[in-house]
């Protein structure tokens, strides 16, 4: 170990900063987050600087650094570039015995500063010693990821009912057994949702029976597929998962994302295949959760764009069952994206309209005719099964045969595939059809040639349509 970590204490003590220009300042920032008074000798200040001198937040007491100012100095920075006087700066720290740091120059600090990572009170400093720094970087990105940015306030209300536990349970293991079983309950999801009179009623519940554990479910959007568009939160939910319920449009790659011991179970349904039902689903959610299980149901898309979430949610609530819901970005939104497809422009649409395709055989003859309106994009999700029917009742109710169509597989992955055409060439279209697929209708789809960015090779016109067969094959 190079370095032995160490956290100071620097509230109201004295650090001595020689150099005020922008390096200078991002150090001066940190320690005064820390609540140490700031001392600045420096020959010329940058207007960062400047300004901090006057809010009053830091002193300057000479231009040229001596000896004499080192009185009473808890830690010295030196920001410069002077070689020289860097040298003599930290020659007389190390006489004196004070920690010094000359700035990019790591064979001259007796201490170094660390990538810190803030959830005050919780602070989580790494380092590589200096020999890694943009590994160290990438390393402190994953870290902040994975922890909630109310984590402090977790923090700092455990922290006010500490005495408490301390006189509820007078053996040190019975103590740790009991803080492990809340931290891993509801109790934290509930501060992070603002729920605090919840939390406390959490943790009354736990001291008072602290053996058993309280279940949960978290519907949790995975996305249209890239684990990249999961969310911040959707990630951290996966990594303390007991048990997680995933659908079939999960990808493998988000799936790997899921806590290594979490139990995973599929319950996904596709169209035309025996499987479990929705009513079976509800049952398997309340059932693990009421064992005082972290039960997450993790589907596709967004749980409440034609993701059944809803009922889901009902269900948690009907059998009093603490749940929450972490959304996702829904396929359209996603995949369109990806395909260079915007929804709406306002050079070709007034707005956009989301449908599934499965139902549309209980639509209305104003449902068609609303549909059927050239100045709407139809963002058509589980549409390849009545793509036909869908296309000849939009021509039948006013939609141009020419309107331009384009059907994506597999949207936002590395097998994505667009395929573009017209309306009235739909029944040649759902043959290249991939699995799982969206539908868009509009002018805007024109757009797609213009504009696409991703997987452009795995694009298909139905003009060409042969030879986008071989090519598939």
């Amino acid at each position: 170990m190079n370095y032995l970590p160490l956290f100071f204490n620097l509230k109201s003590k004295n650090v001595l900063v020689i150099g005020a220009g922008l390096v200078a300042f991002n150090k001066i920032t940190l320690l005064l987050r820390a609540g140490a008074n700031i001392k600045i000798i420096a020959k010329n200040i940058s207007k960062e600087v400047k300004c901090l001198l006057y809010e009053e937040k830091v002193m300057f007491i000479a231009k040229e650094f001596n000896k004499k100012y080192l009185k009473e100095i808890f830690l010295v920075i030196s920001a410069t570039g002077d070689t020289d006087l860097n040298n003599r700066i930290f020659q007389i720290c190390n006489d004196l015995f004070l920690f010094v740091n000359i700035v990019d120059d790591q064979s001259k600090c007796s201490f170094i500063f660390p990538s810190i990572i803030d959830r005050s009170p919780i602070i989580m400093a790494i380092s590589s010693g200096g020999t890694a720094p943009v590994l160290l970087r990438l390393l402190r990105e994953k870290i902040e990821s994975i922890l909630p940015m109310k984590l402090g306030n977790i923090a700092r209300i455990s922290g006010k009912l500490r005495q408490f536990i301390k006189k509820r349970f007078t053996n040190t293991f019975e103590r740790r057994r009991f803080w492990e079983k809340l931290f891993k309950s509801v109790f934290i999801d509930q501060i992070i949702n603002g729920q605090i009179k919840k939390a406390i009623n959490t943790f009354r519940k736990y001291s008072t029976n602290y053996i058993k554990s309280i279940g949960q479910i978290i519907i949790v959007g995975a996305g249209p597929g890239d684990s990249g568009l999961l969310t911040l939160r959707g990630l951290q939910v996966l990594q303390k998962a007991d048990i997680v319920l995933y659908d079939y449009l999960v990808t493998s790659d988000i799936l790997d994302l899921v806590r290594r011991d979490a139990q995973r179970i599929c319950v996904g349904k596709r169209a035309g295949i025996k499987s479990i039902s929705q009513d079976e689903i509800n049952h398997l959610l309340v059932s693990l959760a009421s064992k005082g299980k972290i039960v997450v149901r993790l589907k596709g898309g967004d749980p409440f764009i034609f993701g059944r979430g809803g009922e889901e949610l009902e269900i948690a609530k009907k059998y009093g069952i603490d749940v929450q819901i972490v959304p996702g970005i829904t396929s359209a939104i996603g995949v369109s994206a990806y395909s260079g497809i915007p929804l709406t422009h306002r050079k070709y649409t007034s707005g956009v309209i989301f449908i599934t395709g499965h139902k549309c055989s209980n639509f209305s003859k104003n449902n068609w005719l609303l549909l059927s309106e050239s100045i709407y994009t139809l963002a058509i999700y589980m549409g390849s099964v009545k793509a036909v029917e869908i296309a000849n009742k939009l021509i039948f109710y006013g939609r141009l045969q020419s309107t331009p169509v384009a059907l994506i597989g597999k949207g936002t992955t590395l097998d994505q595939k667009v395929i573009i055409g017209r309306l009235d060439e739909m029944n040649k279209i759902i043959t290249l059809n991939i699995q799982p697929s969206l539908l868009i209708i509009g002018d805007v789809v024109n757009l797609h040639k213009k504009l696409k960015w991703f997987c452009s090779e795995n694009t298909f016109d139905i003009v060409n349509y042969k030879s986008s067969i071989v090519n598939l094959l």
